[in-house]
Order: C-alpha cells, then sequence, then structure tokens
C-alpha cells in the first residue's frame, strides 16, 4: 500500500485490475472516474504506486511507460520524454523541486488492486 494524501470526502475505491497483471519494475495506465492513473510496481518491493500518468514537463499522458526505479534509496519513476524522476511516494519531481504529480491510495486485496480517486 502506498502512503500518499488525504482524499477528498467524495473519493471512492475502484478495483482496476490483479497484482500479477503488473509485471514488476513496469507501471500501467487506468482510466478511473475520467482520469488517466499509472499504477506503478517497482521491483524487489510488494508495494503498488497510483500517481497521475500526466507529464506536467512533456505535456503527455505518459508516466505508465516510464522507468521505475529508485534515485539514493527514493522509489521514482523516470518520465520516457524527458527523463525527469517522480518520487512514487510524494510524487514530487527529484529534477525540478517546483514540480510536483498528483498521487493516490492504494489498497491491495486478495490480489487486486483498488486506488482512492
Amino acid at each position: 500500500m502506498s502512503a500518499t494524501a488525504t482524499a477528498p470526502a467524495t473519493a471512492t475505491w475502484t478495483t482496476v485490475c490483479r497484482v500479477d497483471d503488473i509485471i514488476p519494475a513496469t507501471g500501467v495506465a487506468a482510466l478511473i472516474k475520467g482520469q488517466q492513473i499509472a499504477l506503478v510496481r517497482p521491483a524487489n518491493d510488494e508495494r503498488i504506486f497510483a500517481i497521475s500518468n500526466y507529464d506536467p514537463i512533456s505535456k503527455a499522458f505518459v508516466l505508465a511507460r516510464g522507468i521505475v526505479g529508485d534515485k539514493n534509496g527514493i522509489l521514482k519513476i523516470t518520465s520516457p520524454i524527458y527523463k525527469q524522476g517522480f518520487d512514487l511516494i510524494t510524487g514530487q519531481c527529484l529534477d525540478d523541486a517546483t514540480v510536483k504529480i498528483p498521487t493516490y491510495q492504494v489498497k491491495v486485496l486478495n490480489g487486486q488492486i483498488s486506488v482512492l480517486v
């Protein structure tokens, strides 16, 4: 489960897919309530992270196709366009302190991934 900011009172849990549907060290995109969300499964980590799929630097919905890894122990995804890294827990851009993307709460129950949107 990933730690994220508090969701609005109108948010609800949406089951998206199974953990096994995401290959370790990759991400997949899901359309949830009209929002493109990237679900990311790091290698050697049991957690699943949900972040916006929108890369504010390239202005494209591509983050699910980024490179998953870490930077000095911080789990991140690197945009496939201009290569900015984003912290999977906080959404903070690791290359530009003025940029941050939305993150979402995730829960896994019986192998099913749900996202709070």
